[in-house]
C-alpha cells in the first residue's frame, strides 16, 4: 500500500509572523492524520516553522534546492541550509520555476541528483501546458520530463522520491483535471516508470495529483486508484480547507 502524501506549497506568501499564526491553526487540525502532511514554505519562512513544527507531524519542506554544495551562486539556497533548519522535502521542477526562472529537465536533475545525495526527500513535478493537452502530448512531455529529470537516478533511489503530476493549465487556474483524466495519466504517468526502472518499483512509487485540488474536489481524486495524494496550492494557505484535503486522503 502507498501512503498518500499530502504537501501544501505555499510559494511566495506568508511571512514569518504569518508562518506562525497558520501553523499554530492548523497543527491540531491534523494531529491525528493517517497521510503524510508536509508544508512547503518560502526560504524566510524556514526557521519559524521549524520551530513550531517541532515535535508534530507536519514535515517541513523547501520549493527548491540548488545543485552545488556552496559557491557564486546568487539568490540559491543549498541543500546543507535547509538540513541544518529541519528540512525534509524539497520541491523541484515546478512548472513556475520552469515557465519564470529558466529551469529546465537537465537542471532538475541536477537539483534531484543532489537533494537525494543529501538525504532530502525531491518532490519532483512533471506536467503539460494546456496547448500541449490540446495536441495530444500529454504522454510525450510527461515521458521526457521524467526521462530527463530522472536521468541516472538508481532503482534503490528512485524509491524515495515522490512524483507530482501538475498539468500546468490547471495550476493557480481553478481549472482541474476530472478525477478520471487525472487517474488514467498518473496511471500512464505510472506505466512510463515502470518501463525506466521495474513494475513492481512503479507500483510502490506515490504519485501526487497537483492543479487547482482544494476542499471541494479532493474527495474526488483521492477516491481514485493511482492518486497517492496532492501538492496543494492556494487550498494549502487555509487551514481548515488544507485539513479537509488532509482528511480526504485519510479515507483512502
Amino acid at each position: 500500500m502507498r501512503k498518500p502524501i499530502i504537501a501544501g506549497n505555499w510559494k511566495m506568501n506568508n511571512t514569518a509572523q504569518e508562518t506562525k499564526n497558520l501553523l499554530n491553526e492548523l497543527i491540531p487540525l491534523v494531529k491525528d492524520a493517517k497521510c503524510e502532511v508536509v508544508v512547503c514554505v518560502p526560504y524566510t519562512d524556514l526557521y519559524a516553522a521549524s520551530e513550531i513544527l517541532k515535535g508534530t507531524n507536519i514535515g517541513l519542506g523547501a520549493q527548491n534546492v540548488h545543485w552545488a554544495d556552496k559557491g557564486a551562486y546568487t539568490g540559491e539556497i543549498s541543500a546543507d541550509m535547509l538540513l541544518e533548519l529541519g528540512v525534509k522535502y524539497v520541491i523541484i521542477g515546478h512548472s513556475e520555476r520552469r515557465q519564470y526562472f529558466g529551469e529546465t529537465d537537465e537542471t532538475v536533475n541536477k537539483r534531484v541528483i543532489q537533494a537525494l545525495k543529501k538525504g532530502l526527500i525531491p518532490i519532483v513535478c512533471i506536467g503539460e501546458t494546456e496547448s500541449e493537452r490540446e495536441n495530444g502530448l500529454t504522454d510525450e512531455v510527461n515521458r521526457r520530463q521524467l526521462t530527463i529529470g530522472l536521468k541516472d537516478i538508481s532503482a534503490e533511489d528512485i524509491q524515495k522520491i515522490v512524483i507530482a503530476y501538475e498539468p500546468v493549465w490547471a495550476i493557480g487556474t481553478g481549472k482541474t483535471a476530472t478525477d478520471q483524466d487525472a487517474d488514467e495519466t498518473i496511471g500512464k504517468i505510472r506505466e512510463i516508470l515502470g518501463k525506466m526502472f521495474s513494475k513492481d518499483i512503479a507500483q510502490g512509487l506515490r504519485i501526487q495529483y497537483g492543479g487547482s485540488m482544494n476542499a471541494k474536489n479532493a474527495q474526488g481524486l483521492m477516491s481514485m486508484p493511482e492518486i497517492d495524494g496532492g501538492l496543494i496550492g492556494g487550498a494549502s494557505l487555509k487551514a481548515q480547507d488544507f485539513s479537509i484535503i488532509v482528511k480526504a486522503a485519510d479515507n483512502f
